[in-house]
């Protein structure tokens, strides 16, 4: 039976539990002196366990480990949190298609998830699914904090819901739509295309209507909120248009699956709400210790999700926020989808791709760098392994090309061209140092916008001028003459002075670019480095300067012959 308020049993039981719990060890993400600054937060979405992961997943983790990464080397204390959703209609669904019970469906489902983060690697901290008992306590403590401010109340609610959506859609929002394999006509959502089926029932709701106004304060105070900026403006006047009070549970007989409202075991509160409280689940809500209530990461600095579901996360989770009066998130990143054979993604149809496959055609390094360097951020893009292919070949011509050029080069030696520290003063030169010095500021100020592709495109651009200035400079001709087997014929260079300047101004290149580069491609930025001798305390973002390292230049590693040891070996096929 519903009921408007909470029972003094409860109340009880809730007292007796925050008292528990405050007697618990502190996290470590709060209690060491160092801590105390607020570290930098970004978090993926939890994924439905409910099928396997697909290339959009992968997508997502991949952005916000490039985020994470980035601060990290700043020296900033940074987390990041991904996960999986194990709860709602989909998942009971699933597990029932299945045949198999829905908890061991999904303590099954949600480790592909967890590998695909391993197998991309993914420097996660946390890995949170919404079924621990931990969670399940912050989302019960949210709905009684809500119910407490008067925000829940109870109402017959009639609607078309989506089951695959987990919502309910408005009657201007779905229309008639043809299976085109099956040729049966359905209803569907408009925005998604989904199946909806008409459902009315009597739950809880969330006075979503009352905050409204709140709402666009927020938007025109913060207008970088959501990017990129077409998606802020979506917002801005779909909220304009009016908001509706939002259902926020479901009657028990029709979810079974997902955390009960305290005292009121007839109802299974909405999945969303459930989900989005995930963010604030790992940083020890509602447990924070006055005065350091930010040392665990909230608010989150980025919040990076797909498109499809912006309503959920830049309308409702920004609402439910507001109405505890708790800091709101301080950016949300929305990309956009992957396509394939320029059309949309289907499980339906399988027209998907298996991320792990690539992953073990192409390695973790080349796919974060073909998605952060091709995927959409405003627009979707298109899947090809071609792509993929050509994306990697031409970094073997031009970064991969450079590097072994440069430490594998007869007549020249890095080292000394690092300790003289001098740079090439020909105009070519001269041009070439300016480039790279502004180099690092653009790389940053593209990431404070949240466009890494971007980022990778000018580091890029770098890699390529740097190949130019190294072919019109021909350090070679300066060099000292060997001999077929690579040994010097004199023991003096023709003309040290100019030849050192070169190697120097190419060598810094390589080692500046290399640490830009360390959050996509962690694994063979470490192998460059390692090449050119960068001890591992001077890879930071604060490293990525013009003379700001003066003790690399002998490899710690072998520098190999031939195609042994290069940074990009040749893929096994082309196809």
């Amino acid at each position: 039976m519903l009921i408007q308020g909470r029972s003094s049993q409860y109340a009880g039981y809730f007292w007796r539990r925050c008292n528990y719990r405050t007697r618990l060890p502190c996290s470590r993400h709060f209690t060491t002196p160092d801590l105390l600054e607020k570290p930098y937060y970004v978090t993926s979405p939890i994924f439905y366990v409910n099928a396997a992961p697909h290339v959009g997943h992968l997508y997502t983790l991949v952005l916000t480990d490039v985020f994470k990464r980035f601060h990290a080397l700043k020296g900033k204390k940074a987390i990041l949190c991904t996960g999986t959703d194990e709860h709602g209609m989909k998942i009971q669904q699933a597990a029932q298609k299945a045949g198999k019970d829905i908890r061991a469906f999904c303590d099954e489902n949600y480790r592909s998830f967890e590998v695909l983060a391993e197998r991309a690697n993914i420097q996660y901290d946390h890995f949170i699914r919404t079924s621990e008992p931990d969670h399940r306590f912050a989302v019960q403590h949210f709905w009684l904090m809500l119910q407490e401010r008067g925000y829940i109340y109870t109402s017959t609610h009639e609607g078309w819901y989506s089951v695959s959506d987990e919502t309910f859609y408005p009657p201007s929002s779905i229309h008639l739509a043809l299976d085109p394999s099956t040729g049966r006509k359905f209803t569907a959502s408009r925005e998604t295309g989904k199946e909806v089926e008409w459902t009315s029932e009597v739950n809880y709701h969330f006075r979503l209507s009352s905050l409204r106004d709140r709402l666009l304060q927020f938007y025109a105070d913060h207008r970088d909120f959501v990017q990129p900026s077409t998606r802020m403006q979506d917002v801005v006047q779909q909220v304009n248009a009016g908001l509706s009070d939002l259902s926020v549970s479901r009657p028990k007989e029709r979810l079974s699956w997902g955390i009960p409202v305290p005292d009121d075991p007839s109802q299974t509160i909405y999945v969303w709400l459930d989900a989005l409280i995930n963010y604030l689940t790992k940083t020890n809500y509602p447990f924070q210790i006055p005065g350091r209530e930010h040392a665990a990461g909230w608010p989150a600095d980025v919040h990076v999700i797909g498109k499809d579901i912006v309503r959920f996360h830049c309308i409702y989770w920004p609402a439910f926020l507001l109405a505890l009066d708790l800091p709101l998130p301080k950016q949300i990143m929305t990309h956009a989808h992957w396509t394939l054979n320029h059309e949309k993604m289907s499980k339906s149809t399988g027209n998907v791709v298996n991320p792990f496959f690539a992953l073990d055609r192409f390695g973790s390094d080349t796919m974060r760098f073909y998605l952060i360097r091709d995927g959409g951020i405003k627009d979707d893009r298109d899947y090809d392994n071609a792509y993929i292919v050509d994306r990697y070949k031409t970094l073997q011509g031009s970064l991969g090309n450079l590097v072994t050029r440069v430490v594998r080069g007869k007549g020249w030696n890095v080292r000394r061209a690092v300790e003289l520290s001098c740079f090439d003063d020909s105009p070519h030169g001269q041009k070439h140092l300016k480039i790279l010095k502004y180099l690092p500021v653009a790389v940053d100020g593209w990431m404070a916008q949240l466009q890494p592709g971007s980022a990778l495109g000018d580091i890029l651009e770098v890699v390529d001028q740097t190949n130019q200035y190294m072919q019109h400079a021909s350090p070679w001709n300066f060099g000292a003459p060997t001999d077929k087997h690579g040994r010097p014929k004199a023991s003096k260079c023709l003309d040290l002075g100019r030849l050192d300047p070169i190697i120097y101004a190419c060598a810094e290149s390589i080692r500046i670019c290399a640490i830009l580069l360390q959050p996509v491609m962690p694994e063979r930025m470490k192998h460059v480095l390692d090449l050119l001798g960068v001890d591992e305390g001077r890879r930071m973002i604060g490293d990525a300067t013009i003379g700001a390292d003066r003790e690399y230049g002998i490899p710690m590693v072998d520098v190999g012959v031939g195609r042994s040891g290069v940074v990009f070996p040749p893929l096994t096929s082309d196809l």
